[in-house]
């Protein structure tokens, strides 16, 4: 980014964005506005995202896994890339992996996160919305056919029973009268709770089947019958995401971009838990064949690299006097072409001219001056003491010091 798209993104933002900026910087959080602002080596990361992006065009599989310690700006970077996608035209979801409550190997509760997570470029609609919005503007006549037409805009990977929501969603009730409605055989004929199942149902949530059977059957989808309802094991989510990347690139979007952050919290789980998600990892990193539009993007810290390398992948296990491995294959071999962007610690020149968006970025926001030299001297001064820092502490740091700056001027002019 450079100066002068910084200094008209400064002057072109309101008062109020810029104050919950500093604001959320004091605190240590991220911003997407401070993101846009204060992203050093933006240039570096833009080619590694743009690779991706490029493979994508050329129906190529597509990954990237930002690799650095802790505090040296992997959620930063994350952040910054999101929003350089969502201005290419991706849809994107972003995560954070955690070994309890989003533990990777667990791909439905991951998968229930990126549907929940799901952001499309200018606007806040909903998936849901969004899909119905697009299959109107389709001109698709639903009741001609049984349905095939609309079958047809679906993607082929998507398994059955999501292709059935999916189908539903885009539907309308079948209209009854008011004295069929109060026949015993459509006593199932809950309208009202329709969506609300449906919308579970997308998400990865339990839904009685039965109770979906119902759904199918007033919404008009015939086809709900020739196939199980029923999801195991983490293949039909994982499946569910690609085909949803197919499905956005169908709709006009370059893609569906998945950012999942804190990606070492998977080494972070026992060991019969690490094999499951090396197993699904595999799959995105090198699935059998590419999956258009699929854009997955990992945030991972040395150490996970590390644990990959320890593990003892000839470990079994003893299961009816049968003995099992625990991994499919030795991962550290078979992951060594991975695409990897490898960040670096900012140079005390990066930190300098960063320092000085930030001061400006400052005045703007409080409506002050603070380039006189001795307030220069200070932050070159905070910035050799917090040199050991992470970065969001350093950062941090600086607009204490900008905020002890703007004071002392507020009551010297009082």
């Amino acid at each position: 980014m450079d100066d002068s798209y910084f200094l008209n993104t400064l002057n072109n933002v309101g008062n109020f964005k810029l104050r919950r900026a500093v604001e959320r910087l004091r605190e240590g959080l991220f911003d997407p506005l401070g993101v846009k602002l204060l992203t050093a080596g933006e240039a570096d990361l833009n080619r590694a995202f743009g690779k991706g992006a490029l493979d994508l065009e050329k129906n190529s599989a597509a990954h990237l896994c930002i690799c650095g310690s802790y505090g040296q700006g992997k959620s930063h970077s994350l952040t910054y890339i999101k929003e350089q996608a969502l201005s290419q035209s991706f849809v994107v979801s972003q995560i954070n992996l955690d070994p309890r409550e989003i533990p990777f190997h667990d791909f439905k509760r991951v998968y229930t996160e990126l549907i929940t997570r799901i952001k499309f470029p200018g606007t806040e609609t909903s998936l849901i919305n969004h899909w119905k919005t697009w299959i109107k503007q389709q001109n698709i006549s639903f009741e001609k056919n049984n349905g095939q037409g609309l079958l047809n805009m679906i993607p082929d990977e998507m398994p059955h029973l999501f292709k059935s929501v999916m189908a539903a969603l885009a539907q309308n009730n079948i209209s009854l009268s008011d004295r069929e409605k109060r026949l015993k055989k459509h006593a199932a004929f809950r309208p009202r709770e329709f969506p609300y199942l449906l919308s579970r149902a997308l998400l990865g949530e339990s839904v009685p089947v039965y109770r979906l059977k119902k759904v199918f059957k007033y919404r008009q989808v015939s086809f709900y019958k020739e196939d199980s309802l029923s999801c195991k094991g983490p293949e039909p989510y994982l499946n569910m995401t690609y085909a949803l990347a197919r499905l956005f690139k169908n709709m006009g979007f370059s893609g569906w971009v998945l950012l999942f952050d804190e990606g070492e919290s998977i080494v972070q789980s026992p060991v019969f838990s690490r094999s499951k998600s090396y197993k699904i990892l595999n799959r995105i990193f090198f699935s059998e064949k590419p999956m258009p539009g699929f854009y997955p993007i990992f945030a991972f810290t040395e150490d996970f690299f590390l644990k990959v390398e320890e593990e003892d992948y000839e470990r079994t296990r003893i299961r009816n006097e049968i003995e099992i491995p625990y991994f499919d294959q030795n991962y550290a071999k078979a992951w060594r072409d991975l695409n990897i962007y490898r960040l670096h610690d900012l140079s005390p020149k990066q930190w300098e001219h960063l320092s000085e968006k930030l001061m400006l970025l400052h005045a703007e926001a409080y409506a002050w001056q603070p380039f006189e030299t001795n307030v220069y001297d200070q932050i070159r001064n905070k910035l050799k003491e917090t040199g050991d820092l992470e970065t969001r502490f350093k950062l941090k740091a600086l607009v204490e010091q900008l905020d002890i700056a703007h004071q002392k001027r507020v009551l010297k002019n009082y």
